[in-house]
């Protein structure tokens, strides 16, 4: 399977960085199997950071690694994924402590519907009922250096 990453610069290197804020799996090192996800982030880093240029770096990812790795799936948006990414960006501290989480993004689209959730605006169902039309795209945060290893580089392409 080949994972990319989207940054302002390239990332031949994974590593687990602190966030400034909080994201939807915890703080980690975040991929995606869609490389138009992976654009779209690259140039929103880029805008973000204000320096580098809009990057992809692509790794592949083995089967391998699910055998060795504590890998928590979601997938859909359902209830289970949406209390678990209200609990992150509320910077709720997890149950279990996992290597490798994969769902789907909360994105620009999807933001003001799991804020009014967490602000008891909507109800789980309502939530849920307003975010399965979405098309979400996938994401993989690598949140241990253990599963980091299973992560080798590819390339990389500057966007123009």
């Amino acid at each position: 399977m080949i994972l990319y990453h989207g940054s302002n610069i390239q990332v031949n290197k994974p590593r687990i960085l602190e966030s400034l804020r909080a994201l939807d799996f915890g703080a980690g090192f975040y991929t995606t199997s869609s490389r138009e996800q992976a654009e779209k982030w690259a140039g929103i880093v880029t805008k973000r950071r204000r320096t580098g240029v809009p990057t992809i770096s692509s790794y592949s990812f083995g089967e391998k690694a699910v055998a060795e790795l504590k890998i928590l799936k979601f997938d859909s948006p359902d209830g289970d994924w949406l209390d678990f990414v209200v609990a992150n960006r509320k910077e709720q501290p997890v149950s279990e402590e996992y290597d490798l989480i994969i769902g789907p993004v909360a994105d620009d689209s999807t933001l003001p519907v799991i804020d009014d959730y967490a602000d008891g605006r909507y109800t789980k169902d309502e939530a849920i009922r307003r975010l399965l039309p979405q098309k979400l795209t996938d994401q993989y945060a690598f949140l241990t250096d253990h599963a980091l290893s299973f992560l080798i580089f590819q390339r990389c392409e500057v966007l123009s």
